[in-house]
């Protein structure tokens, strides 16, 4: 078992919620929700079959993973996300467009990794634009830190792929540094013969940062 560092990746914005994303959590969370704490979770019996499967950190409001999880439905995607608005939102699409392949965990991903995820159970990590911390006295809060990307490694499949996207030049730095203390990992050209990667579904957050002349950095690496 790898102990992580106790400090916070994130913190808890509860945000202001509409009354659609607040119904859909109150009547829908039941379906979607996996609840932890009971010792490693059987994904096979969570989605009722055995197909690959797919987790993204910190999902937002949810664009990629439902994108994804409707392009793609021999898989199976995991979500994990605190801020519940953006549950409520990703929620409220699942139910309108029927999609059944997407479960989520609302708990600390650190936490969820270590406890509850079983080792070499994931096909790919996704981890789309986490919080920067752009302030160098935060840095340390940067959830890629060389103690987390050891224990993505034992829970991701030999061949599984971890995919990371940031619009913060100096976070990218910082990743690849990270990456580079690791012999875990060996990076890959992204979208060139990458398994199970396909393209990555651009969110809002993104096109707005575009729009403001963003450059957004795609770092991907395989699981050796």
């Amino acid at each position: 078992m790898i102990a992580l560092r106790k400090i916070r990746s994130f913190v808890r914005r509860e945000g202001r919620m509409t009354s659609g994303q607040r119904h859909a959590l109150k009547t829908f969370w039941p379906q979607f929700s996996v609840e932890t704490g009971s010792g490693l979770l059987n994904l096979d019996l969570i989605f009722g079959r055995r197909a690959p499967r797919m987790l993204e950190i910190g999902f937002g409001m949810g664009d990629a993973l439902v994108t994804m999880a409707s392009m793609q439905p021999e898989n199976d995607y995991l979500g994990i996300e605190v801020y519940r608005p953006g549950i409520g939102s990703l929620i409220n699409r699942l139910v309108e467009y029927n999609i059944e392949n997407v479960r989520i965990i609302s708990e600390d991903a650190v936490q969820v990794l270590e406890h509850s995820i079983p080792e070499q159970a994931l096909d790919a990590v996704y981890l789309f634009f986490p919080d920067p911390w752009p302030k160098k006295r935060h840095h340390k809060r940067r959830i890629v830190q060389p103690d987390f990307i050891k224990l993505l490694a034992s829970r991701i499949k030999q061949g599984g792929v971890l995919h990371m996207a940031t619009d913060w030049e100096d976070y990218a730095t910082h990743m690849m540094l990270v990456m580079n203390q690791v012999e875990e990992f060996s990076s890959v050209e992204y979208g060139v013969g990458i398994t199970g990667i396909g393209v990555r579904p651009t969110s809002k957050f993104e096109r707005r940062g575009l729009q403001s002349g963003h450059v957004i950095r795609d770092l991907c690496y395989i699981c050796k």
